[in-house]
């Protein structure tokens, strides 16, 4: 199964390229079809700026938030800053007539100045299931004006899950996992209620963690306690720790049974964390690199 993660040309084929570049009225017929398409498009998720390049519908993107970053080409677009720190001035000024995003985008007062200046703001609640992935790809059809397109991506994105979700069920170990956030700051670890949590338990895994909701500053009295056998971590966040090495040295993490084997799971943030249609080779990954480390 590793050959599940989609890339937009194989996506493309499946969505039938030559029925997209033909003048077939399909989008009139269905009855969920955005009442007026979106001709200019902010998306302030790196989940659903990702499933408008797998729709093939990329030339509406005016602009995107900073968590933007894939596929590559995305990275090049206008951005419009941090989900959490939005500026209505600044992506107002991109004069979109939509915006899609997630509940996590705010402030809420910024949000309501985009409504007011008539712009459609489109938002998928951030539940961490694969619900909200299903959500993400059924709003940016219907937004972009390819909802049968979107309909066909979902249909593949369900196969891909129901065949990672089986195999994951197969597995005779739960590895006792946790995962650490340093991407700034002071390193902490997840506990339940969080994108992390929900991802570990997708992937067969056991949060070692599960004594409070959201992130905590790691300890080493916390480290000692959890007893991970794997760690966790995105690759930007090991980077900004100084690399593996430097991550290793921690005196937290020497605590811990992962310390002796070094047993570190890494994958890029939007990866592990956006919940989007990455996200069946994100739980594969973490799964199958998991067991590696117990076997």
């Amino acid at each position: 199964m590793s050959d599940l993660l989609l890339s937009r040309r194989a996506s493309l084929q499946w969505l039938g390229g030559a029925a997209m570049a033909s003048a077939m009225p399909v989008f009139a017929q269905n009855s969920v079809q955005a009442a007026s398409p979106a001709r200019r498009l902010v998306s302030l998720s790196g989940a659903l700026t990702e499933v408008v390049y797998l729709l093939n519908a990329q030339n509406l993107l005016v602009g995107t938030d900073t968590t933007s970053l894939f596929p590559e080409a995305a990275q090049k677009t206008t951005k419009v800053g941090y989900v959490r720190q939005l500026s209505a001035e600044g992506l107002l000024s991109l004069k979109p007539d939509a915006v899609v995003g997630t509940s996590d985008a705010g402030p809420p007062v910024v949000l309501d100045q985009i409504r007011q200046a008539g712009v459609r703001v489109a938002l998928v609640k951030a539940q961490h299931n694969w619900a909200e992935v299903q959500e993400k790809v059924k709003v940016v059809g219907r937004e972009t004006g390819r909802v049968a397109e979107a309909e066909k991506l979902l249909a593949l994105l369900d196969t891909q899950w129901s065949a990672v979700q089986a195999q994951v069920a197969k597995a005779q170990r739960k590895p006792r996992v946790l995962f650490v956030l340093a991407h700034s700051g002071s390193p902490q670890v997840a506990g339940r209620g969080t994108a992390a949590n929900a991802l570990i338990q997708y992937a067969g895994c056991v949060n070692a963690i599960d004594q409070f909701d959201g992130y905590k500053p790691l300890t080493a009295e916390a480290m000692a306690s959890a007893a991970p056998e794997v760690i966790i971590n995105t690759t930007q966040g090991i980077e900004a720790l100084g690399g593996e090495l430097a991550f290793w040295k921690r005196p937290e993490l020497a605590l811990t049974p992962a310390f002796a084997k070094k047993a570190l799971v890494t994958l890029e943030a939007s990866h592990l964390l956006g919940f989007g249609p990455r996200l069946p080779t994100a739980v594969q990954a973490l799964h199958m690199r998991s067991l590696q480390w117990v076997a």
